[in-house]
């Protein structure tokens, strides 16, 4: 048999040769279901002639919607098994980003989780010229809706199964055309400083991606995965449905985004992947839970947690622990770490990986000191997800690790840019010939707009984006990224924003954590309304400046933040602030917030605002905010 080069025909080649075996699993009303891989390629089957019978033709786009979901996942593989492109966009994006990643990408068909995104569809179709039908999984709410190109997921299917009655070879046939070069997925870029691009991967890209991570981690049929992350973000195809084809293994999805750290206990998997935002959480909720125990409780656990800090610094010095070190490491395996583990639903994680965006070195160090395989990786959507690794004993705080088998790094001599070249770079963006053209070098290298370099022992350093490395007034080198990164570390900051380029000094401006810091404000009876009353207490803005001096006191003098504020509210992807996958919209806040720049540098006491906020429809409401300018101890 010839070698397989495309998705589909790995799912038919599982369905032959471990059709009983497990490939996916979804929680309902707080039930786990087990799909089989001989049900899972059946699914895909009948769904891929139910839109072939609605005219979904090889080349078309499907738009999918909504949470990670069994019946989205095969929509995807189907539109590819006959030629399609799936398109995933992120469920809680507004309509107007809806509209333009739809309009195009020139989705033809789309298909949504629920009647809320069946909703946001239908408030935009009038800009979706080339939107033929919309499909919906969910039927709850949905009996009252009257339009002709609204139809239902098993509506779909039963005409795919009516279909295959007079086209008994079609699947067949059209799984048989599709070739490895074709592309299976757009996945449109955060667009941190512009519009989304389309990001064009084909079959072969997304094998060879996962490829090389079944490779560097020896993964198997046996194992499982928790597929939560956004359909859109590369990766959760990457490491969920396409390692799941490639290798046999269990695709697990959530029972919605809310139950996401119960159903991880529940279900106990042998790896994970998830941003820093993920771990930053998972510690803040430790770190409080900590605060709030018992004074034995807290100073046990306390006093675990720096020996795990003092072992994880000695591994990363190169140095033996010592005896006495070990034997207390050995208690509090039993007291606190162990437990730790089985709270997060890590016990059997064999590996757990941070991409997305660089880590704390604090935050990295915490959960390796628990006995949490934690490593960090490097890479983006263009290349297929993956570009670096790092080997289970060679994870530090400060690296990325190493390409990957058939990836190449190099620097660019000048601007210290990282660029790649591997067998996994993208076809191009779509409908961007201008744009691809910019990204790649004459000697066809993808440029990655990151400034790096690669350390003695091969491992790969991400210094910042290359845009946003600047320097201090003086001419000191200044990296916004790592003084952000530190503060995250307090379980009372949920985001933040530095600056400093051209500037004498570091300022930050600081998105207090409403959850946490709300906890800290009821056990203290502090009353409060909303989140910009609650940002603007003394008491709170007290409770900031306290852990932004612990952070300084850890921090060279030159990148010491010396002025701060608090926002009136946190940085939301609905006002352009950030991305859906959290990165910062540097270019737009420096220009939102001028004025609030031009306070931090000028010494005053205080700043007058008025900031836009924009709702899940689209529309826009205004609040005047007034925050205080503190000095940093």
């Amino acid at each position: 048999m010839a070698e397989l080069s495309t998705l589909p025909e790995y799912m038919l080649r599982n369905a032959r040769e471990m059709g009983d075996q497990p490939a996916m699993r979804d929680k309902y009303l707080g039930i786990w279901k087990t799909y089989t891989w001989s049900q899972y390629a059946q699914e895909v089957r009948d769904f891929a002639l139910g839109i072939a019978s609605l005219n979904f033709k090889r080349g078309d786009k499907l738009g999918i919607i909504g949470n990670n979901l069994p019946k989205l996942y095969w929509a995807q593989v189907a539109a590819q098994s006959i030629g399609g492109t799936a398109v995933p966009v992120y469920q809680d994006a507004i309509a107007k980003e809806l509209a333009y990643v739809l309009r195009h990408s020139e989705a033809k068909v789309i298909v949504a989780e629920d009647q809320e995104q069946v909703d946001k569809i239908l408030s935009i179709k009038d800009e979706l010229p080339g939107l033929e039908y919309l499909i919906y999984c969910d039927p709850r709410g949905m009996t009252d809706y009257d339009d002709a190109n609204l139809k239902s997921y098993d509506d779909v299917r039963l005409a795919g199964q009516t279909f295959a009655a007079s086209n008994s070879s079609y699947f067949d046939d059209e799984v048989g055309k599709t070739t490895g070069v074709d592309i299976a997925l757009m996945c449109y870029t955060s667009g941190t400083t512009g519009n989304p691009k389309g990001v064009m991967l084909s079959h072969e890209h997304l094998l060879a991606n996962a490829g090389r991570f079944v490779d560097a981690e020896g993964i198997r049929p046996d194992d499982d995965f928790l597929s939560y992350l956004p359909m859109a973000w590369v990766g959760d195809t990457a490491y969920g449905p396409v390692l799941s084809m490639l290798v046999g293994s269990t695709c697990n999805c959530p029972e919605n985004p809310a139950t996401v750290m119960r159903d991880l206990r529940e279900l106990g998997p042998t790896g994970i992947i998830a941003p820093p935002a993920i771990w930053e959480g998972m510690l803040s909720t430790l770190q409080l839970k900590g605060v709030s125990a018992s004074p034995v409780k807290r100073k046990v656990y306390n006093y675990f947690c720096d020996v795990a800090r003092r072992i994880e610094d000695l591994k990363y010095e190169n140095k033996a622990t010592p005896g006495g070190l070990g034997f207390w490491a050995k208690i509090g395996e039993i007291m606190v770490f162990g437990p730790i583990r089985d709270q997060l639903g890590l016990r059997r994680a064999r590996w757990c990986y941070s991409g997305g965006a660089p880590m704390g070195p604090d935050t990295f160090r915490f959960f390796r000191g628990m006995g949490i395989n934690l490593k960090q990786g490097y890479g983006m959507t263009e290349v297929g997800g993956l570009v670096t690794l790092q080997p289970d004993d060679e994870a530090t705080s400060d690296t990325a690790g190493r390409p990957t088998t058939g990836v190449e790094v190099r620097i660019e001599e000048d601007s210290k840019e990282v660029q790649i070249k591997c067998n996994s770079i993208f076809a191009g963006y779509y409908r961007e010939d201008g744009k691809t053209a910019e990204a790649m070098t004459d000697d066809g290298w993808y440029r990655t707009g990151d400034a790096g370099l690669i350390n003695e022992n091969g491992h790969l350093i991400i210094i910042d984006r290359a845009r946003d490395v600047g320097k201090l007034q003086d001419g000191t080198p200044y990296a916004p990224q790592f003084v952000e990164l530190k503060l995250k570390f307090s379980p009372y900051i949920n985001e933040a924003v530095s600056f400093g380029d051209g500037h004498p000094f570091v300022s930050a401006m600081v998105a207090i954590d409403l959850e946490n810091v709300g906890k800290w404000a009821e056990e203290h009876a502090l009353a409060y309304t909303n989140y910009m009353d609650l940002s603007q207490k003394t008491e709170v803005i007290n409770l900031i400046a306290e852990e932004i001096r612990k952070i300084n006191q850890g921090m060279p003098e030159v990148s010491r933040i010396k002025r701060f504020l608090l926002l009136t509210k946190d940085l939301d992807a609905d006002d352009n602030e950030i991305t859906r996958t959290r990165k910062l919209r540097r270019g737009f806040i420096a220009e939102k917030y001028g004025p609030v720049i031009e306070a931090l540098y000028g010494g005053a006491k205080d700043v007058e605002l008025r900031l836009a906020v924009t709702f899940e429809d689209g529309s826009e409401s205004f609040i005047d905010a007034h925050m205080a300018i503190q000095e940093a101890a």
